[in-house]
């Protein structure tokens, strides 16, 4: 049976690709929205690590830069030991719109994942997701 291997969201959002684009890559963004403190070494190679109050942690591995437009990077899938040498792919895409952006992220790698696996990982990126992304626009609207 097929697994569904992505989760994609795309928002428009009042703001300046620039402005979307400091708020995913820099670590005064990823730590606001995207945890509660980030240290970001911004290049491809590079990482970006994430940490919340709560003592849970991520880094994530730079892989495509393409400033202002395309910030992908790989990650630890959830559920799975940190150790596991499988990661799933983000990738966040911006495009001009009118006055503000057109973001569109896009997480793959599901696929990879046994069955007993895949419902937990896919299930929690789903529904993280929809958190974090509600929490960027927050961020950037200033609430």
């Amino acid at each position: 049976m097929a697994f569904p291997d992505r989760i994609e969201r795309t928002l428009q959002l009042a703001h300046s690709p620039e402005r979307v684009w400091a708020a995913l890559t820099t670590a005064e963004g990823l730590g606001t929205w995207f945890g509660n403190a980030a240290e970001v070494d911004l290049r491809v190679g590079g990482v970006a690590k994430l940490s919340w109050t709560s003592g849970d942690t991520a880094t994530l591995t730079v892989e495509r830069l393409e400033p202002p437009r395309v910030f992908g990077y790989t990650w630890n899938i959830y559920g799975l030991p940190a150790d596991d040498p499988r990661r799933t792919y983000v990738e966040f895409t911006l495009e001009p719109s009118g006055a503000g952006t057109t973001l569109t992220m896009v997480e793959t790698g599901f696929a990879q994942l046994p069955d007993d696996l895949h419902s937990k990982a896919f299930g929690g990126n789903t529904d993280g997701w929809t958190n974090e992304l509600g929490e960027l626009v927050a961020y950037l609207d200033g609430r």
